[in-house]
């Protein structure tokens, strides 16, 4: 059962890595049926419209960790048992980070997947290699057991031959209950769904951070020393009092389009923010001049807002750099 909770997490990891290596929504009216699962008190949510990336230089990296469990034995087996192919059969993904009680931070995550799926011949396969399947009043879900039954379980959740619902056994029998119910209440404008029109309708991939409960900064706080004057301690310090975190990534054509926006209702935290964020391009700057001196014209290029609710970095990353950082990645592989 190993490979079967490594194939889900994979896929996440796949959803997360769009998301976050690029320093990285489709609109919410292209992932309403994906978005209606999220819990309303979720603590970060994002979405990977896998359909607008193929296309894309981003592609090969997005499924990198599929790439992988293809070629595993047993996994490979599995996907030629349910006829799953991810890269074509998954067009839209949901990544849900949900808090644990009464601390921050993620404690458990909902996957949601769109694509062409087949219930039948994806249980069987499970089934055979030890899930279980579990009835409750709102519907039914297949459990993975952790290796030696110590890990908490995974479950998954056929919905239909368009939606797939995975995660923790907790947070996929918490989405029955809500669907069942109605609604989460998300799509409704509830937690941070009241954000969704911070996104751009024709984001290919975007995310929405709480930043108080789901800090997105370690490392010192302004009180507890100078920073020396160092761009990336001051960012780290100014990111510990900002609120909200979105960010965005468009494909246009070859090329990329990035966003990324920390919210504070703090003026000096925002000027904090701008100053870093200026000090720390310019640092990276320098650092590649040498090794990689194509790097520079584009980092000239991004820009930096203070609209006086928030500091944006954005700017667009090319074909020919994104399809080098996949390459350099598989040669490290």
């Amino acid at each position: 059962m190993t490979f079967l909770r490594k194939t889900l997490l994979s896929l996440g990891a796949a959803a997360v890595l769009s998301l976050f290596v690029f320093t990285a929504p489709a609109s919410a009216a292209g992932a309403e049926e994906a978005l209606a699962w999220v819990p309303a008190d979720a603590v970060s949510v994002g979405v990977v419209r896998v359909d607008a990336l193929r296309s894309s230089p981003l592609a090969a990296r997005l499924f990198e960790e599929t790439d992988d469990i293809a070629a595993d034995g047993d996994a490979a087996k599995f996907l030629e048992e349910t006829g799953l192919r991810p890269k074509q059969d998954v067009d839209l993904m949901v990544v849900a980070g949900l808090g644990g009680s009464g601390g921050r931070g993620i404690r458990h995550a909902l996957l949601v997947f769109e694509g062409r799926f087949d219930p039948a011949r994806l249980s069987a396969a499970m089934e055979a290699r030890g899930a279980s399947r579990k009835r409750t009043a709102h519907g039914e879900y297949l459990s993975i057991e952790g290796k030696g039954g110590h890990d908490h379980p995974g479950a998954v959740a056929f919905v239909s031959p368009r939606l797939l619902v995975a995660g923790s056994a907790s947070a996929v029998t918490r989405a029955l209950e809500d669907r069942a119910a109605g609604s989460s209440g998300f799509l409704r404008g509830e937690g941070l769904g009241r954000h969704l029109s911070r996104v751009p309708a024709d984001a290919s991939a975007w995310a929405i951070v709480d930043a108080v409960r789901a800090p997105i900064a370690g490392g010192r706080t302004r009180s507890e020393g100078p920073d020396d004057g160092d761009p990336a301690q001051v960012l780290v310090g100014a990111m510990k009092s900002v609120s909200l975190f979105v960010f965005h990534a468009t494909a246009r054509g070859d090329s990329v389009e990035i966003s990324a926006t920390g919210f504070s209702a703090d003026a000096e935290t925002r000027e904090l923010l701008t100053d870093a964020l200026k000090g720390v391009v310019a640092m990276w700057r320098l650092a590649v001049h040498e090794k990689s001196p194509e790097l520079v014209p584009i980092l000239r290029r991004f820009e930096i807002e203070n609209d006086g609710e928030g500091v944006t970095v954005s700017g667009t990353l090319p074909s020919s750099f994104v399809r080098k950082m996949a390459e350099r990645r598989q040669a490290r592989k």
